[in-house]
């Protein structure tokens, strides 16, 4: 399957973006933790280049705990100041101004000896689209600064928004790159919704997830799903045949509705349902 997807208004955003860059101190990074790497933009290290850098693992709670403690040792050995949090429930977010201070501590100092006083850290939020910037925003901020939606493309232009006396944000689009460097890249971004679903062929989709979940997460899968016997033999049809069955997922005359029960899948998948999941480790 082609998972290329790069709609004109992402070429706006990153000049955008780059017109912006010089205003500001940090760059705030946030990646989802089940594809740490698959969802960063590699522009944004050209972007952020000679900026403070942090990097947050959004929406933690989906991915698996022990591959978080990987991937969060792996920034840090990298140089980045990284945190593993849930924009949702705010999990992770009270540290955060911990952090910038910490990665800002030069650029604050600086200030101190030259006598400015008071003035506020300047962040850009980045990151792909659906990972979880603008819900990241507005539960930091404890309020509804920005517009948020599951699906990607729900913010369309810069906002600056002021945190406290000590931070303002600059929320950006969510954007891809023109090419994705293989298949794998483009098929994780595929799986968490930072396409757009109608372009894809979901049921090879799900197939594929399938693959990896019978090699990874046999024991949560059989679980969700009720399925006994599930082993080394046991095969992606097998599985979407007995989803089919488990949730009724019938067309007309009882005939298995393949589709329906991709849907469902991949939708247990995006939400957690079917457990903890990461789909790549460092």
């Amino acid at each position: 399957m082609n998972y290329q997807w790069y709609p004109g208004h992402m070429t706006k955003a990153k000049r955008m973006m780059q017109e912006n860059i010089g205003l500001i101190d940090l760059v705030i990074e946030l990646v989802d933790a089940r594809i740490p790497i698959s969802s960063r933009n590699p522009d944004i290290d050209e972007l952020g280049r000679n900026k403070f850098r942090v990097i947050l693992l959004n929406k933690s709670d989906l991915a698996d705990a022990e591959a978080n403690r990987l991937w969060m040792t792996h920034f840090k050995d990298k140089g980045f100041h990284a945190l593993e949090v849930n924009a949702k429930s705010g999990q992770g977010l009270r540290e955060l101004q911990g952090i910038v201070r910490e990665a800002c501590r030069e650029k604050i100092e600086r200030d101190r000896k030259r006598g400015i006083k008071n003035r506020p850290i300047r962040a850009i939020v980045v990151g792909i689209p659906n990972v979880g910037k603008s819900t990241f925003i507005n539960s930091f901020a404890g309020k509804a600064c920005t517009k948020t939606g599951n699906k990607p493309g729900v913010t369309k232009g810069k906002q600056w928004i002021r945190m406290n006396r000590e931070l303002e944000l600059l929320d950006t689009p969510g954007i891809l790159w023109p090419k994705f460097e293989s298949e794998e890249v483009g098929r994780n971004l595929a799986l968490i919704g930072s396409m757009n679903d109608e372009i894809l062929e979901m049921t090879q989709l799900a197939g594929e997830l399938l693959v990896y979940l019978l090699a990874h997460y046999r024991e949560q899968l059989a679980a969700r799903y009720q399925m006994s016997g599930v082993d080394d033999r046991t095969t992606a049809a097998d599985v979407l045949a007995h989803i089919c069955e488990n949730r009724k997922c019938y067309k007309k005359g009882q005939e298995p509705d393949y589709d329906k029960a991709a849907s469902v899948l991949m939708e247990d998948f995006r939400n957690g349902r079917i457990g903890r999941i990461t789909l790549e480790l460092p």
